[in-house]
């Protein structure tokens, strides 16, 4: 059972803004929205919140399973508010809006916050029902998403276990490969690809349950590009980069995890960079714990790869080579959220989820990242990675 929502920090701005209520247009796809209404629906739908509670205007096709299944103190259907009639007489945009415009009127809203995401549209609609509608710029909502409760971290340690099942269906194939006479990697006489490795880890995530957009397996001086995929046949000495962020298909939790292997004989610069990522990672890890700062930790990350003799964007901000990225960042309903691990981070407090992912890249070398999710605790931290760290890999 999903832990209530604590949305106090929203209703208090509402308070000290004299503002009636905080209304949300979009459909599940938006992390706040389906965060607050504990629902989701393929199409827009409205979710108001007040000092009394959270209410929901969904069409007729959603009402039954909003009704049963979203964290709402009521949920009320579009035809409640002659929707079809409004539509009729003003058009699709016309008959949304005079609809609307009633459903906060049932709620004694005069004026709402909205999020910055918040369709232009609707809101110059409103303006001209008479409603006030203002922006709320400080994402208030994304910051309540950013501590997650017991049952959330539990949702991401479930991801995260369906990831090191795919992260293991990879590193099999990778180590059960043999290498041609042209140093590629080669598996039951074809050619290893990136696409090929990559549709493997596709089918064990579906069979756990998850899904992903894209992953990454990227060789070589791919691997050196931070976001490239990868592709074309794996090769032998070279650096293998799997970063693999799948989403739960039920309750919308990522997962995020990244190894780098190397099959055969990579050289002695691609084992340095491989410890001094390592060691940077675990110093990292260390790092972490309630009170500290994002900043604080990217700092100690960065203090590991600049001793060791390569650049970061800290030591040199046009860097191309080195360390070019932040350390880690919030994990949740967004593969991305806050809070952010980078030179701008704040303070981390327990419940925060965050990935700690320090990475070496130079196209003449290749790429390594090594990352793990972690949860702040009250004294320190939890990894929810149990997966091993080593470069050569395993076909366990």
């Amino acid at each position: 059972m999903n832990d209530p929502v604590d949305l106090t920090p929203l209703r208090t701005a509402l308070e000290t803004d004299d503002l009636d209520g905080y209304l949300i247009d979009a459909d599940a796809s938006d992390s706040d929205q389906r965060y607050v209404s504990g629902f989701t629906a393929p199409d827009p739908y409205q979710t108001l919140v007040t000092q009394d509670g959270v209410h929901l205007l969904v069409s007729g096709l959603e009402y039954g399973r909003a009704e049963s299944e979203a964290a709402a103190d009521s949920v009320s259907r579009l035809s409640a508010y002659d929707y079809h009639e409004h539509r009729a007489e003003h058009g699709p945009y016309g008959g949304k809006l005079h609809t609307l415009a009633a459903f906060l009127a049932d709620h004694d809203v005069e004026s709402v916050a909205v999020p910055r995401s918040f369709p232009t549209g609707t809101a110059d609609g409103l303006r001209e029902q008479g409603l006030t509608v203002t922006v709320e710029s400080e994402g208030i909502v994304e910051g309540i998403r950013a501590t997650k409760t017991p049952w959330e971290v539990n949702q991401i340690r479930a991801t995260q276990q369906a990831n090191e099942a795919a992260m293991a269906t990879a590193e099999r194939l990778i180590a059960s490969a043999e290498i041609d006479d042209d140093g590629g990697l080669v598996l039951d006489g074809t050619p290893l690809t990136s696409e090929r490795v990559t549709e493997e880890i596709e089918v064990t995530l579906l069979r756990h349950g998850c899904g992903l957009d894209d992953t990454i397996v990227a060789c070589a001086a791919d691997g050196a590009d931070p976001h490239d995929r990868g592709s074309g046949q794996l090769t032998a000495n070279d650096l293998i980069v799997i970063d693999i962020f799948p989403r739960d298909k039920e309750t919308g939790y990522f997962g995020d995890m990244t190894r780098t292997f190397a099959r055969g004989e990579p050289s002695e610069e691609m084992e340095r960079r491989y410890e001094v990522t390592r060691e940077a990672y675990e110093a990292g890890l260390e790092a972490v714990e309630p009170g500290v700062t994002g900043e604080a930790v990217h700092d100690v990350v960065c203090d590991v790869i600049e001793d060791a003799g390569y650049e970061t964007l800290r030591s040199d901000p046009n860097a191309e080579t080195g360390f070019i990225h932040s350390t880690g960042h919030g994990v949740g309903l967004d593969i991305h959220e806050e809070p952010r691990v980078s030179p701008s981070g704040g303070e981390l407090e327990p419940g925060h989820v965050i990935s700690i992912e320090p990475g070496i890249y130079d196209p003449a070398v290749g790429g390594v990242r090594i990352e793990d999710l972690v949860v702040v605790t009250e004294d320190g931290y939890e990894n929810l990675t149990e997966y091993r760290v080593g470069l050569e890999p395993v076909a366990a």
